[in-house]
């Protein structure tokens, strides 16, 4: 049978000149980076290298940044390490209703520790106001996380107006970027952030590894106690392996992010002039003008979406209908939650494509195609009139 990836945005495949690159490492390099001898001097030149490539791809500075075991412990790290650190300046922080859980769970714990948070509400295009963050801004606060891209919708955030405006209060500013790293040019100085997280393996490097950029002027909280790795920020022997897969996956990157783009432009119109073509009944989740085009959500009128993820399955073709970190649940999407309130129908209908560097046109048309099939099995009337 065919089989279609369209789950991008959960993961991506390890591309296959990273596997080259650490199944070098793995045969010849294994030395401990912080020993002495030369081969803890060969993993340390591997390292250096490899923090020099992700400092550079941001515009940043080598010594900001602190590898970590992914986005989820760099969100922890940035969070935590924040509010516990100044804690005595205020204990009031500010994020978003549409956050991704390694974000939401880590403040719902802060609360716990009597630190109140705003969660800000979004417009039904799924987008924060810059005005709404003011508004919300106090003296006693001390932090603002927003995500620079939301990881189901595709919808960018106005995170340099917010990082403009907080320039003059004390809060620290940071941004999970997960999603957004693998498809726009980032520039910390330009974002106006102090922090900022970014995981691998969304960017067809291996999991287990990603990074937090630390702005040198923010101190914050360790979380891990061990040895003196990271500068002590994140204490631990370094993931040697990982990090030089993630250090490829950087450079192949940084090499092809405008053909990438320029594919998942092509492909996301296709998708569209499909449905459209089909006279599929559908909606977008989000703004067009305003979504990165390697993700539609889509909600489809009148279908229940378990039964429509578990057909498209047995026609070979893997989606989701949210985050990948809540997959198994049957609850409705959070960010649909947001967008459009507990009781709009599209909580329940709809479904995220999301595409990658090997997606083809091709699939794209197999996809719409079977999308048409399925909705005629289960909705026969389902083509708009």
């Amino acid at each position: 049978m065919k089989r279609v990836y369209l789950d991008y945005a959960a993961t991506t495949p390890l591309h296959p000149e990273v596997k080259q690159e650490m199944m070098e490492a793995l045969e010849g390099t294994y030395g401990n980076p912080s020993s002495i001898h030369s081969f803890g001097r060969e993993s340390r030149k591997l390292l250096d290298e490899a923090r020099s490539e992700a400092a550079r791809s941001i515009g940043a500075d080598f010594s900001s940044i602190i590898f970590t075991s992914g986005a989820t412990e760099a969100n922890n790290l940035a969070i935590f390490g924040v509010a516990r650190a100044h804690a005595h300046k205020g204990k009031h922080i500010i994020t978003t209703q549409i956050e991704h859980h390694a974000v939401l769970h880590p403040m719902e714990e802060l609360e716990k520790e009597g630190f109140e948070v705003t969660f800000l509400p979004v417009d039904e295009s799924g987008v924060v106001s810059v005005e709404a963050v003011e508004e919300a801004l106090r003296p006693d606060t001390i932090f603002v996380s927003i995500m620079r891209v939301n990881n189901e919708t595709g919808m960018q955030q106005p995170i340099e107006a917010i990082g403009e405006r907080l320039k003059e209060h004390q809060a620290i500013f940071h941004t999970d970027a997960v999603q957004a790293y693998g498809l726009e040019k980032l520039d910390v100085t330009a974002l106006n952030v102090d922090l900022l997280s970014v995981s691998s393996h969304k960017i067809y490097g291996p999991k287990g590894i990603g990074f937090l950029y630390r702005n040198d002027d923010i101190h914050l909280a360790q979380q891990i106690f061990g040895g003196e790795q990271e500068r002590k920020w994140r204490s631990g022997t370094e993931n040697m392996l990982g990090i030089v897969g993630f250090k490829k996956a950087i450079e192949l990157l940084e090499k092809e992010r405008e053909d990438r783009m320029t594919h998942y432009q092509r492909l996301s119109e296709k998708f569209i002039a499909g449905l459209n073509e089909l006279s599929i009944d559908y909606h977008m989740n989000g703004k067009k003008e305003e979504h990165m085009p390697n993700i539609l959500n889509i909600s489809f009128p009148g279908v229940e979406v378990e039964m429509f993820l578990t057909n498209l399955d047995l026609e070979g073709i893997a989606v989701s209908s949210g985050s990948a970190c809540t997959a198994g649940s049957i609850d409705p999407s959070h960010v649909l939650k947001a967008m459009y309130g507990e009781k709009n129908d599209r909580i329940y209908n709809s479904i995220r494509f999301s595409f990658g560097i090997e997606t083809s046109e091709e699939e794209i048309q197999f996809c719409v195609e079977r999308i048409s099939k399925i909705l005629n099995r289960l909705l026969p009337n389902h083509t708009r009139g």
